[in-house]
């Protein structure tokens, strides 16, 4: 007796892995964040880097990140959070420090911009335009910071010339500023290309549906 033909219809479907698929991506759409985080906090250990690279870090985009694709409920206090905790291990135990510096004040603030710049954004935008705004994010943080040191270290000239000499050369003995620049906008463009594409190549196919409208029937075209 054959089978009905509904029931062989279905053990022949592909649903099942399609479905499998599907939650697959999602849990890894999930995952994703928490990954970047373990990115940054590997990226932060100072030995990773030669000294010239000291600056290379997934901090901007993280920050950036977290206000595109982070829930409500964890943008702010997540990465945060997760900035502290990687700021307090090292000034504790690589760089015998306070606990808190002055200096980080800042950076948290600059960090909290960048979450609400992010914010601005949606995790429909295109790519390019994602792209753009973590490195457009991370040279304001730079040109922020940078402009904070001029004004407080009595070694810079206050004038022109000496705002200048900070966004560029520096104090000399010291690496030239310009190179913390560019792996400032080097570390932002690329963290952030790698998390947004990634979270882009994962979005579930509910979300693909939602931006395509539905064709109408062909009876109502006519």
């Amino acid at each position: 007796m054959n089978p009905p033909a509904e029931a062989l219809r279905h053990r022949l479907s592909p649903e099942p892995f399609a479905l499998t698929f599907l939650e697959v991506r999602e849990s890894w759409h999930r995952l994703l964040p928490l990954l970047l985080m373990v990115v940054y906090s590997i990226s932060r250990w100072p030995a990773l880097w030669p000294k010239e690279w000291a600056s290379f870090s997934a901090a901007y985009a993280l920050a950036f990140c977290a206000g595109v694709y982070f829930p409500k409920r964890t943008v702010w206090w997540l990465p945060l959070g997760c900035f502290f905790c990687t700021d307090a291990v090292l000034n504790l135990f690589y760089y015998k420090a306070s606990l808190f510096t002055p200096y980080m004040a800042l950076n948290y603030v600059m960090y909290a911009f960048l979450i609400w710049f992010g914010r601005q954004h949606s995790p429909h935008s295109s790519f390019l335009r994602l792209l753009c705004g973590g490195l457009l994010g991370a040279a304001i943080f730079y040109f922020v910071t940078n402009t904070a040191a001029w004004i407080q270290n009595p070694q810079y000239p206050k004038t022109l010339a000496g705002w200048v000499q900070a966004l560029t050369v520096g104090i000399p003995g010291w690496p030239p500023t310009w190179t913390f620049f560019r792996n400032t906008l080097l570390s932002g463009g690329l963290f952030t290309g790698l998390f947004v594409g990634a979270m882009k190549l994962t979005a579930s196919e509910e979300e693909e549906e939602e931006e395509t409208p539905a064709e109408e029937p062909e009876e109502n075209k006519a």
